[in-house]
This record gives structure tokens, sequence and C-alpha cells, in this order.
């Protein structure tokens, strides 16, 4: 009895298995995994893997039809349980399993390179395994192969590939001379342990072997800020530790007393760390021992500095609902959980900018010129350009959010009546409902009906290694 049973959830598993490469659920597996464990690339390579597949499936569904293949009928799925069948029936073409497999790894290597030797293996056996036929039928496999292939090209120009490093963006950096420290004397360094992964592990041991003259502190919470002020006060420089919430209050402090900021990556995404090409403690370090700077932008909203971006509208509720969310069910999922929500609940803002009415569903705002154009933002060239980077979604037209999807998705995102984007140095926003939350590199306040986004007027000096 209980071995009938056994075979019996094997033959249901090898039934389910191909719709679920057919309908792509089998790259939802890997998917997590490149994001939970790939760092920044690979959430990147999960989400294009995973957009290559929507595409293909979708291109690969089409050809299938238009062929002629013959799909499996309800009484070929109930024969495929039946004792002695060994297995299911797949689709009679293996065009589009092959699609799907072939378009997930092609799409996730262009992020992460080292990633598509295992999972191009595995979008090899699954094109030449998944259908009894795909040996019969090799040109099939080979079509669904080649529309995987070419969707996955066609996710850089809706979504541009992103520099692996920062090669595009240290020539263009404005250098300085700050007074070497090879101990780290004078240094104060802040490190926020609540900030970042909780598996990752504390940069507190190597800090103080590298740096055995620095004065390094471990606090969490609200008394990083206080910290922080400590050191600008008393230090020669200040050091901090953590995600860009932190390192964006630090870099406030030392511009106002006009001391350099050393910066260790120890946050979840780390865009300014990434930007100055600082991926470990060994660059930390490397730079406040030579002493090599450079001057990087900042800027304000309502009055609080911000280094990378700040916004109102939508996002701040996305940001919001996401740390509601957060601690129960973990960071990403409750970013897709929010981003639902806003996107279905989401309504324009009544502003005033500089004097012109407008309707905003989502507004960015860069601290410099970021790239690529459009609504996914990801990398400047530039820290010191002197510009804000202003895009925004017009909520006053019909269909604003449809609009904006389908104008990404044909490529004719400038030529749409619901974004609009331009540069300047500082903008006027008037309220016209009332006071509303605000954000700024991340973390969200309660602002004022009317304020100011400009550029400091002078430059906060950051150490970066010298490469």
């Amino acid at each position: 009895m209980v071995g009938e049973l056994v075979r019996l959830i094997k033959r249901r598993a090898r039934l389910a298995a191909p719709r679920w490469t057919d309908r792509a659920l089998g790259w939802a597996l890997p998917a997590l995994l490149l994001g939970a464990f790939g760092g920044r690339f690979g959430r990147r390579a999960a989400w294009r893997g995973l957009m290559s597949v929507a595409l293909s499936s979708a291109v690969s569904a089409g050809l299938a039809k238009v062929a002629g293949s013959p799909v499996p009928t309800r009484s070929d799925k109930l024969r495929a349980l039946r004792p002695g069948r060994r297995v299911a029936p797949a689709a009679a073409s293996p065009l589009q399993p092959a699609a799907s497999a072939v378009g997930f790894a092609a799409g996730a290597a262009q992020e992460v390179p080292l990633a598509g030797i295992p999972l191009g293996m595995s979008a090899l056996w699954l094109a030449t395994r998944r259908s009894p036929h795909a040996s019969q039928q090799p040109g099939a496999v080979l079509a669904g192969a080649a529309t995987g292939v070419l969707t996955s090209l066609v996710t850089r120009r809706l979504w541009p590939v992103a520099p692996r490093t920062p090669a595009e963006i240290r020539p263009a950096l404005t250098r300085v001379g700050e007074e070497p420290s090879p101990d780290g004397e004078g240094i104060t360094i802040v490190v926020n342990t609540s900030a970042g992964p909780a598996l990752r592990r504390s940069p507190t041991v190597e800090l103080q072997e590298r740096l055995p003259g620095a004065s390094v502190v471990e606090v969490e919470g609200e008394a990083v800020s206080q910290a922080l002020e400590e050191a600008a006060r008393e230090a020669r420089a200040v050091g901090v530790a953590g995600g860009d919430g932190s390192i964006n209050a630090a870099a406030g402090l030392a511009w106002a007393a006009q001391k350099p900021l050393m910066v260790v990556p120890g946050g979840t995404l780390n865009h300014l760390a990434r930007d100055l090409g600082i991926e470990s403690v060994s660059d930390a370090v490397e730079a406040v021992s030579k002493g090599n700077a450079v001057s990087v932008d900042l800027a304000t909203i309502a009055g609080k500095t911000f280094l990378n971006t700040a916004s109102f509208g939508a996002y701040v509720d996305l940001v919001d609902a996401r740390e509601r969310l957060e601690s129960r069910i973990g960071k990403w999922p409750a970013v897709l959980v929010a981003l639902t929500n806003v996107l279905r609940k989401g309504t324009p803002v009544e502003v005033e900018i500089d004097g012109r009415r407008r309707s905003v569903w989502m507004i960015f705002i860069g601290n410099c010129r970021y790239h690529p154009e459009g609504f996914a933002p990801s990398w400047r060239e530039r820290l010191d350009d002197g510009q804000l980077d202003v895009r925004v979604v017009d909520g006053t037209q019909p269909f604003a959010r449809s609009r904006l999807i389908l104008a990404v998705l044909t490529g004719r995102l400038g030529k749409s009546r619901v974004y609009d984007t331009w540069r300047t140095r500082e903008m006027h926003v008037k309220v016209l409902g009332g006071p509303l939350r605000l954000a700024r590199d991340g973390e969200t306040f309660d602002g004022p009906a009317e304020f100011e986004v400009c550029k400091a007027e002078r430059p906060v000096h950051i150490y970066v290694p010298e490469r």
C-alpha cells in the first residue's frame, strides 16, 4: 500500500514538473537563491532572469501555436498516472521549455557572468531532457534556445545592465588631499550594528586590527546619531560603518564640521559606497591610510541632507509600507508586497514645483545625474556635477501608470506625456494639500507644506581607495 502510494506521488511529480518548467515556476528557486545570497548583482540577475523567462515564454507560446505544435490533452495526462508509465506526456515540441531555460540563464548571466556556467548547464539539461521528443526535434530545441537568448537581450533595452565595477565613475571624481592616517589615529568610526543583513559579520574586529589608533564605537538605533555627533565634534575625521541612512547622517555632520568622512559599507544596498568604489573594509582602510579623498556633492530636501536620492508621493508610501512589514516577513518580500499595494492604491499628490502646478504620482530626485534614463536609475558617472536629476510621473494624465509601463516596454519613455525629466540646481515645492511625508536615501520623515530641494554650497570630502 505504502509502496503504491510512493509510486503514485512520483508519477504526479513527473507530471507536475513539466508544467512548472513550461510556466517558468521552476526558475523561482534559483531566482530566490540569487536574490538572497548574490548581493546587489544577484538581485539584478534574478529579476533580469525572470523578465527573460516571462518574455521568452510569451514569444515561444506564440511560435508554438503558429507552428501548430500539439498540446497534451486531459486524457493524455491521466494516462501518465497509470502504473508502468515512466514519463509524463510533455508537449510535443520542446520549444517552450528550451526558451524559458535559456532565457533565464542568459538573462541572469548578463548581471552575474559566473552564474552563467551552472545556469547554462541546467538550461541545456532542461532543453534536451524536458521533452521525450527533444532528440527527434533538435530544430525546436535550437529555436527555443535562440528565442531565450534574443528575449534576454531585449531586457537590456527595458532595463540596461549596470556596470559591475565603478571604473566609469572613478576617473570623473575630483581628487582632494587629506592627511594620511596609517593607523587611524584621530578618526572615530561609528559602527551601526543594526544595519545590513542579519548574517553579515560585523566589521568592528577588522577595523580595530587594521586601524589600532582609531576609536571604534558600536551602537544601534537612536544612539547612532548621538555617537556621530560626538565624533563630528571631537575627531579629526568621521568614520561610519552602516547603510545609506547611516552614511547620509554622518555625511551631513562631517560636512557641517568641515571634516573628511570615512565610509565602510555595512548596509543592504550601499549605493554611495558602490559608486565610490568602496566595496570592503580593506578599501576603506586603504583610503584612510593613504589620505586619498574626493569631493562629493551634498543635497538637501526640507533642510535634511541626502547623498543619493530624495522623493515624495507614492515612493514614500512604499518605504513606509515596507518598514511596517519587513520585521514580519523580511525586507525583500516586504518590498514586493508594499510595491503591489502602492501600485494598486496610490494616488497623485497635488503640488506646485517652481510655480507650476503638477499632479505628481511619483517623483525621483537624484543627487547628480543618474543612468539609465527612465524610472530605473541605477548608477552615476559623476558625483560632483552640481545638478539635481528630477524625473516625474504626471498623475493628471489618464491611465498614467499603465501608460508609463507601456512606454517603458516599447522604449518610448522619452516621448511619453506622462513622464517628464529635467536637471536643476534647486527647486521650490509647495504641497497644495498640506504637509506630507518625504523620503531621503531610503528613510522617511514628516515634511512641511512648503520646502526647498537644493544643492549644498560646498561638497563633502570622502576617503576612497586609489585605483
